[in-house]
């Protein structure tokens, strides 16, 4: 219980932010994977669908811009609810600052899990289904989390900068220093960024095959799992807030009404 109430915690660490970094990894990988088989879409890949809004805006398919914008906008919008209740946990000298949006995101998808088929049918204004919008908002608010704790270090759903990074760690590794040259003028990789890069593209790369074969062969029931993973780091640094958040409803309910 210690230690993930130290995953999520305020006070971070680079072994913290590793750990926390490759689970979520793994959890994007499943749900990014998954979510593909349910709708078609990946939605953790906002280059595509910024791409998509470029080619139907000269094509004439504004169904499909449409769909990208709204996507787009789920996207945006879970990364900034993630960073609302970040700093309102800071501002409230909480402990539990991440696993705020990560409770809120295990809540997300338990209800993507038990009213993912439902759901597929509700149309939104975006013309896609409101599982896109829900899987779009979960993605933004997971990266969120991961980017904001590590200081823009680590991703977790976006893997062209991890493939890119670790591209250019190998590159170094394999870079020829002439002898003689100075050591301080030397090329040399940093082997810390290469196993974490590495280490968060495999993670990834589980999870998507973990989730894929899961909504295969289970269905939408499949993310309870993943559901229960981000539980069990979120609440116990939340029941460790729970003195100072009592504290706070009290006040809030005590203050006058406007």
């Amino acid at each position: 219980m210690r230690l993930l109430r130290h995953l999520t915690g305020r006070h971070r660490t680079s072994v913290t932010n590793r750990t926390l970094g490759l689970l979520l990894a793994f959890n994007a990988g499943a749900v990014n994977a998954g979510g593909f088989l349910v709708v078609h879409s990946y939605t953790s890949h906002m280059t595509g669908f910024l791409s998509t809004v470029g080619d139907n805006l000269v094509l004439g398919n504004m169904a499909l811009v449409l769909g990208a914008v709204g996507t787009l906008w789920a996207f945006m919008s879970g990364a900034g609810t993630t960073a609302i209740m970040v700093n309102w946990a800071r501002h409230q000298r909480l402990r539990s600052g991440f696993a705020l949006p990560l409770l809120l995101e295990a809540v997300l998808m338990l209800l993507f899990g038990l009213m993912g088929a439902i759901t597929l049918g509700w149309n939104t204004p975006f013309a896609v289904p409101l599982t896109v919008l829900l899987l779009a908002f979960i993605m933004g608010l997971q990266n969120a989390v991961v980017t904001k704790m590590s200081s823009a270090q680590i991703r977790t759903t976006h893997m062209t900068g991890v493939v890119t990074d670790l591209g250019i760690e190998m590159g170094k590794a394999l870079y020829w220093n002439r002898s003689g040259t100075p050591p301080e003028a030397q090329v040399r990789a940093n082997h810390a960024r290469l196993r974490l890069y590495a280490s968060l593209l495999s993670m990834f790369t589980a999870g998507g095959v973990v989730g894929a074969a899961g909504f295969k062969h289970v269905g939408f029931i499949w993310v309870v799992p993943l559901a229960s993973i981000l539980l069990a780091l979120s609440l116990p640094p939340l029941a460790a807030d729970s003195g100072r958040l009592a504290h706070w409803w009290r006040a809030r309910r005590a203050a006058p009404q406007r």
